[in-house]
Parts: C-alpha cells; sequence; structure tokens
C-alpha cells in the first residue's frame, strides 16, 4: 500500500496546515463573539461613553462578576484584532488611572451596530446568527442528500417563507434585518440618479416594510412607488404620498409599472423560480406597449477581477444563501437566466461594495 502523501511533507508544512485547519475549525467564534457584543450593547455603551472606554469601566457598566472580567478583556481584544473595535494605547487616555489599562474605541465596523442610528446593521446580524436560524447549518449533511427541500426546510420543516407568515416574532426580526440593509442603498443611490430618470412608476418586489422605496420616494418625490409583498408584511402598512403596498404573490402577477425593482430577491431563489419571476416582471413593464425595465440589485461574482477578501465574501454568502437553496451568480449566469426569462440586454453598474446594479431590457 502506499503511504500517504502527508508522511511526505516537511513538519513545518504540515504544522501550517494544522494552524489553518484550527483556525477554520474554530471560525464560529467570529460571529459569535459579534453577537455577544451586540448582546451586551456593548457598541451603544462605547458611543454613549463619547470616547474610548477603559476595560474597568466597561465591566462596570456590565455589571460583570468579578471573575470574568478577564474573558471580557479575552473577547474585547480579539473583537478588535478582526477590527470591531480597536485598542486605544495608554499614552492616548488622558486619565492617569486609566493609563494603567488598556481602553476601547469603536470603528468604522462597529459604528454600524449602533442601535439607534441612521445606519445600522444590528438588526442583521441578530437575525442572521439567531439559533433558530443558524442551527440550519448544522444539517448540510442531511441537506445534501434531498432532492428538493432546502436547508431551512430540514431544519425548521418548512421552507423559510411560510414559516415567516405562521410565526410573526421572526417574520418582524426578518423584516426589520431587511431594513437595515436597506437603509445602505440610501448611500448607494447618490450616484444612481441615472437610474430612475424618465421613470413615473415603480414597483418594489419583495420590498418588505418600504424602507428602500421611501428612500427612492423621498428622492424622486414625483416617481409614484408601490411595495409588492406577502400580505403579512404589509396587511398593517398604510400608504402616505407617492408611495403604497399592495400584497400578492410574485410569482403570480407583478402589478404594472414603468420599472420593477428587485433588491437581494432573485438570489433567494433557484434559477427556475428567477426565470419565473423575471418573465412576470417582464410582463409588467411591458403592457400596454411599453418598454421599461427590471432593475436588480444583487452579487456578481467576479473572481478575475475582485480583490481576493471581496470574492471570498461573496463566495461565503453563496454558500449561506444555499439555505434557500439560493445563488450568488457571476454575470455569465445572470446573462443566461435574463436570455431564458426572455429579456434582450443589460446593463451593470456598481452600486455597493458588494452589490452591483443591473438594469434589464425587455
Amino acid at each position: 500500500m502506499a503511504s500517504s502523501s502527508i508522511n511526505n511533507r516537511k513538519p513545518s508544512e504540515i504544522f501550517k496546515a494544522q494552524a489553518q485547519l484550527y483556525k477554520h475549525m474554530y471560525a464560529h467564534i467570529d460571529s459569535m463573539s459579534l453577537k455577544w457584543s451586540i448582546e451586551m450593547n456593548i457598541p451603544n455603551i462605547i458611543h454613549n461613553h463619547g470616547k474610548p472606554i477603559s476595560l474597568s469601566n466597561l465591566v462596570s457598566i456590565l455589571q460583570i462578576p468579578s471573575s470574568k472580567i478577564d474573558n471580557v478583556q479575552r473577547l474585547m481584544r480579539y473583537l478588535a484584532h478582526n477590527g470591531i473595535f480597536e485598542i486605544i494605547k495608554n499614552q492616548e487616555l488622558e486619565n492617569e488611572e486609566d493609563q494603567e489599562e488598556e481602553a476601547y474605541a469603536l470603528t468604522i465596523v462597529s459604528e454600524l451596530l449602533v442601535k439607534g442610528s441612521e445606519l445600522c446593521l444590528a438588526p442583521m446580524v441578530e437575525c442572521a446568527l439567531d439559533p433558530t436560524f443558524s442551527s440550519s447549518f448544522h444539517k448540510f449533511k442531511k441537506w445534501i442528500y434531498e432532492e428538493d427541500l432546502t436547508l431551512f426546510g430540514v431544519n425548521l420543516g418548512s421552507d423559510l417563507w411560510e414559516f415567516l407568515n405562521e410565526n410573526p416574532k421572526y417574520n418582524t426580526m426578518f423584516n426589520d434585518a431587511m431594513a437595515s440593509d436597506s437603509k445602505m442603498i440610501n448611500l448607494a443611490l447618490k450616484d444612481c440618479d441615472f437610474v430612475f430618470e424618465g421613470l413615473e412608476s415603480i414597483v418594489d418586489v419583495g420590498g418588505g416594510n418600504g424602507t428602500t422605496a421611501k428612500i427612492i420616494c423621498d428622492k424622486f418625490p414625483k416617481l409614484k412607488c408601490i411595495v409588492f409583498d406577502r400580505p403579512k408584511v404589509v396587511e398593517n402598512l398604510s400608504q402616505s404620498g407617492n408611495l403604497t403596498y399592495v400584497d400578492g404573490d410574485m410569482f403570480t402577477y407583478v402589478p404594472k409599472a414603468d420599472a420593477v425593482l428587485l433588491k437581494w430577491i432573485l438570489h433567494d431563489w433557484t434559477s427556475k423560480d428567477c426565470i419565473r419571476i423575471l418573465k412576470k416582471c417582464k410582463e409588467a413593464v411591458t403592457s400596454d406597449g411599453k418598454r421599461g425595465k427590471v432593475i436588480v440589485i444583487d452579487m456578481v461574482i467576479n473572481e478575475k477581477k475582485e480583490d481576493k477578501q471581496l470574492t471570498e465574501i461573496k463566495l461565503l454568502m453563496n454558500v449561506s444563501i444555499s439555505c434557500l437553496n439560493g445563488k450568488e451568480r457571476t454575470e455569465k449566469e445572470w446573462k443566461k437566466l435574463f436570455i431564458e426569462a426572455g429579456f434582450q440586454d443589460y446593463k451593470i453598474s456598481p452600486c455597493t461594495e458588494l452589490l452591483s446594479l443591473i438594469e434589464i431590457f425587455p
């Protein structure tokens, strides 16, 4: 029997491989540490403190038992190492008594976790890391042998949308998460006026509580906006100004308009379902002899042109979205969908660091 190739490796190579393996093995601590910081309200505590907060002040506010102070310090040091917080050196502190211990400041990352701020992604983190949802990823092996079930279906006993309809608590959590992410679009739209020029009406399919639509309405007050989503999502929402809410099923029909917006929708679905959705959108923007367009805000994976870290995040999210049997796509894969749905042309523009804006033309 031939000897294993590992026996032919240099010890230094094996030890380096072991370190890499352990890094991945403990990677869940990254997200659990992040979750802990939000549960403990640490970003808000530092923000309200108005300056870097010393370890002693932090544990005092949190009322941490003395036996666990060292554990708080370990977690904060690890989060700082990962760029969530910043450790301020002793000489940077004003009070002599504080100079004997380290202090922690917000970074641009943890500024996005301050609850009550205009741009807060804490609800997104809380939803993604809620045990009801995140425990699904322990079922990868069982799911991979199931023909049609989603990962959520294996773990929750139903697909995500059915689960949300039947569980108001999680429906609210999910919609709050999507709304927090939608606020990031406000920044992106500053450079995307060209997308909405000449439009009189737009339908935001799967628009949730209307966060994105409200941003568009404020920026383009003459544009009629319709938020189209599941009945459980929009049933208690009321129209205001040029914003209205309509309930329905995007697989059945989409309200007529000059344009249809699909923000982070198509990545939730299989290619077959995406084609069905896009065909309904095409019907909506080509009725009455019009030739409107569909606007997709979603990821486009481009390993050749992106830096390694950005591609890594997109590939990671591509695995994550498998919980819905969805997919993050390359431009080639997007193009195939558009053609099969009956569209003639498309244009890709940058939107955010992760997302692209794709205009699709019938």
